[in-house]
């Protein structure tokens, strides 16, 4: 099993906290899909001949190319990847993006998963964050894409705003349990730097929410959705479970870079694994279809992966999912005296029942989760 990225970096405008690569200059699509496409019949031998499991459109802003675009795309996936049997295929979209032209359009291709950027159901919230959708389109964007026939639906939300309430928060979770979708996704508002939010904390703008606070926040939030029936899979997502789906309806393609699948990402930015090294594409639109288109180069740089940062990627990515870390698996991967290595760099967190073992697999447990990023620092090796 293998996954397929594809990096599509247009935005109308950039949202303040986003520090994905995006860029506003819809007039180089054109030339964007030339190289995006080229990409893809030059890397066709990436992944090994391994089956596509996944394929999965972000951004940027997907839901920004058109239904002429998409099937120069999909000519190009069909001829160069094989596929498993029902694969995943998702596209990132914005509420206001979705009339049901354009929704019907999405019907006429292989999209079986939609993830909606909602972030928040509070209009004042919404023009703070800059995004361009109201809490009606958002709303009726879902309804516009159960009606259209998608049954897989996921929704962003974004808590641990400046001013925000416990009261605000709550609202926020309840309206998004009500749309009765199959999969959240749910982040805290990070401050990174090169953001225009980052930029506004910086000069006294605005306040960030107090730890404690956003804290409360996120187990408010594990709360609601264990009630409505949601499996807490990963740290930051939550999957519907139903008599189809007793363990929640995962995201496929994001839990392949959390359990250490291959995937090629294509596009300006995109990153890739192959199990041996890491690759990253250049941040710079015109640089990514200059290379590609005039001198048939990918702008990429490429890290192999020793022993060591193997072992770390593992701890990071596994402990990030209910699943866990294998202690046989880790022993069988990296050795005794690594498995070793963790055991005793765990001590402390399974005292504070932060971690827990069972069956054999260490995991986080619930009063660990909020500071998870925390616990991976000190169980990784320097």
């Amino acid at each position: 099993m293998a996954g397929l990225y594809v990096h599509v970096p247009f935005c109308v405008k950039r949202c303040i906290y986003c520090d994905f690569y995006s860029n506003v200059r819809m007039e180089y699509k054109e030339d964007y899909l030339s190289a995006v496409i080229r990409e893809m019949k030059m890397r066709r031998d990436y992944l090994s001949g391994e089956p596509v499991k996944t394929v999965y459109f972000g951004g940027g802003t997907p839901s920004q190319l058109s239904r002429y675009d998409f099937e120069r795309l999909f000519d190009t996936i069909n001829q160069s990847f094989s596929f498993s049997p029902e694969p995943e295929i998702t596209i990132e979209v914005n509420p206001d993006d979705l009339s049901e032209e354009y929704v019907l359009s999405l019907t006429k291709f292989p999209f079986n998963r939609i993830s909606i950027g909602i972030q928040s159901f509070k209009e004042e919230d919404l023009r703070f964050l800059n995004r361009r959708h109201t809490a009606a389109d958002a709303m009726k964007a879902v309804y516009r894409c159960k009606e259209a026939g998608f049954d897989n639906i996921s929704i962003d939300l974004i808590y641990g705003l400046p001013g925000q309430t416990a009261g605000e928060w709550s609202d926020n979770i309840e309206k998004a349990i009500a749309l009765d979708v199959s999969h959240i996704s749910a982040y805290s508002l990070t401050f990174e730097e090169g953001t225009l939010i980052y930029d506004k904390v910086k000069r006294g703008d605005i306040q960030p929410v107090e730890d404690e606070l956003c804290e409360s926040f996120f187990y408010l939030l594990k709360k609601k959705l264990a009630e409505a029936g949601f499996v807490h899979y990963e740290i930051s997502n939550f999957a519907k479970s139903s008599p189809s789906y007793p363990g929640g309806r995962i995201s496929i393609h994001n839990s392949s870079y959390w359990t250490g699948v291959r995937y090629l990402g294509v596009g300006p930015s995109a990153h890739s694994y192959n199990g041996e090294s890491r690759s990253w594409n250049v941040s710079s639109l015109s640089t990514y279809i200059r290379s590609i288109n005039e001198k048939s180069e990918i702008p990429h740089e490429t890290e192999y992966l020793d022993e060591r940062t193997r072992y770390n990627d593992y701890v990071i990515t596994r402990l990030r999912t209910v699943w866990g870390i294998s202690l046989d698996e880790l022993k069988k991967e990296f050795g005794e005296e690594r498995k070793g290595y963790f055991l005793k760099k765990s001590e402390s967190f399974l005292r504070l029942k932060k971690l827990k073992i069972e069956g054999g697999y260490v995991k986080v447990a619930a009063a660990g989760l909020f500071v998870s990023d925390t616990i991976m620092r000190e169980l990784i090796a320097i």
